[in-house]
């Protein structure tokens, strides 16, 4: 794995839009220009900032404190020991890479060559002027999309050939917080599927240490005809982190792409994925965990557009809510005009364990055809007090039988995750959420 090389600096960059993204991981040298698409990117941050509340997709998600926190990039040098315990879901990765504080661990990271795989950092790949100008290409969305793109340095780079079936999954690993000083780091990941291929993609998200830290992700992810990936997140991350993901997935006729995000701990997560289903028989999945005590937060936002005839989607997504945490979900399903026969499903629900605790659901339908079937719903509530009362009665601890109903509302969410193994890996995450300290109040 080699050092990125440097990217050609043309573009002078003002003062202002300098100070915009200062305290938020920008480097020292940006103050001396950037290349095109950075420097486009930069401006259109500096023109919106951070997302408000004033945002209607932001509603539920207020960054300002984001704004009080002098964040600075992680050192380039910074090194985990050869030995470091690293969290995995996967007990034998094809390959892996590491990453401390946005940092690449070589030591820590092994990509084995294969025949029709090509998988590596993305930071070798932005060395080429040409990759470069096409990660600005389609604009950036989103404040923090745009944020990104100015900043990102790093993450991962997988494609592969047609036909070609990824036997063993591709893992990456992000532990953050290792400082102590405050760190941002900006990773940007793109995977392109060619037609008839597959692979798994897992991702494990961890704190690392007490220090406070900002993970901003962006992932650009292309799906060819008859082409499959799985896609399992893991966020595990520590008690001050800012965890902030958004996902862009392009899905060709007939492809396939199921995603499962289990959230487990974090101070702000925001996990945000635009899915554009293209081609008649494209499908997407959909579905996820929040746990979250405390004054956690985790917003989930999702946007699935039927552009093509017989498309079909899926979604489910189940919280339970401790202490004084809150959850969001906003689901958007759009039917294109002309995008006939749809079948789409969308499912949110929570289990408040604390008076203190809030959740917002907003489901939406956005549907332009007349043929199509879709669904949606949403729900809140507690535990039921009579099934409770009944496992007491038959002699199990209260603690036991809330535990037991607790699994109970989240158990047919993880049955979306297709894979045995991998799913019963993210339910042991799950039952170690209950078992720590300050594990669900009565």
């Amino acid at each position: 794995m080699t050092a990125m090389a440097a990217l050609p600096i043309s573009t002078p960059i003002p003062a202002p839009i300098v100070t915009a993204v200062a305290g938020l991981g920008a480097p020292a040298s940006l103050a001396d220009g950037a290349n095109g698409w950075r420097a486009t990117a930069l401006r259109r941050f500096a023109a919106c900032g951070l997302p408000t509340r004033r945002l209607e997709a932001w509603k539920y998600t207020d960054l300002s404190s984001l704004q009080g926190i002098d964040f600075q990039p992680a050192a380039a040098d910074l090194r985990l020991a050869d030995d470091h315990p690293l969290p995995q879901l996967a007990d034998q990765p094809g390959h892996r890479l590491v990453f401390a504080d946005g940092v690449l661990q070589p030591a820590l990271s092994a990509c084995t060559p294969a025949a029709g795989l090509d998988v590596g950092r993305l930071a070798d790949w932005l060395s080429a002027a040409d990759a470069a100008a096409e990660l600005g290409a389609a604009g950036e969305p989103s404040p923090m999309v745009a944020l990104n793109a100015a900043l990102a340095s790093d993450g991962l780079r997988l494609s592969t050939a047609p036909g070609i079936a990824v036997d063993r999954p591709v893992e990456l690993v992000f532990i953050g917080g290792l400082g102590e000083a405050a760190t941002a780091s900006h990773p940007r990941h793109r995977i392109e599927l060619a037609a008839g291929s597959s692979a798994t993609l897992i991702e494990v998200h961890a704190g690392g240490g007490d220090g406070c830290y900002l993970a901003n992700h962006v992932g650009e992810i292309t799906i060819g005809e008859h082409a499959r990936l799985r896609h399992v997140i893991v966020q595990t991350e520590g008690a001050t982190a800012y965890h902030i993901a958004s996902r862009f997935v392009s899905v060709a006729a007939d492809g396939r792409y199921e995603a499962f995000t289990l959230t487990a701990s974090g101070r702000l997560t925001r996990n945000e994925v635009t899915v554009s289903l293209n081609g008649p028989g494209a499908a997407c999945v959909l579905a996820g965990a929040y746990l979250l005590r405390d004054r956690e937060h985790c917003d989930t936002t999702t946007i699935i557009e039927h552009r093509a005839p017989h498309t079909s989607c899926r979604e489910v997504f189940k919280g339970v809510l401790d202490g004084a945490s809150r959850g969001v979900f906003q689901g958007r399903i759009v039917v294109h005009r002309g995008a006939q026969k749809i079948d789409g499903h969308q499912l949110s629900k929570a289990l408040l364990l604390s008076d203190a605790a809030e959740v917002d659901q907003k489901p939406e339908l956005e549907i332009y055809a007349d043929d199509v079937k879709c669904s949606h719903g949403a729900a809140a509530g507690q535990l039921d007090a009579d099934e409770l009362f009944y496992l007491r009665s038959r002699g199990i601890p209260e603690e036991q039988a809330r535990r037991l109903l607790i699994e109970g509302f989240l158990v047919d969410v993880f049955d979306e995750v297709t894979d045995d193994a991998v799913r019963a890996a993210l339910f042991a995450h799950a039952r170690r959420w209950f078992a720590a300290p300050g594990g669900p109040q009565r």
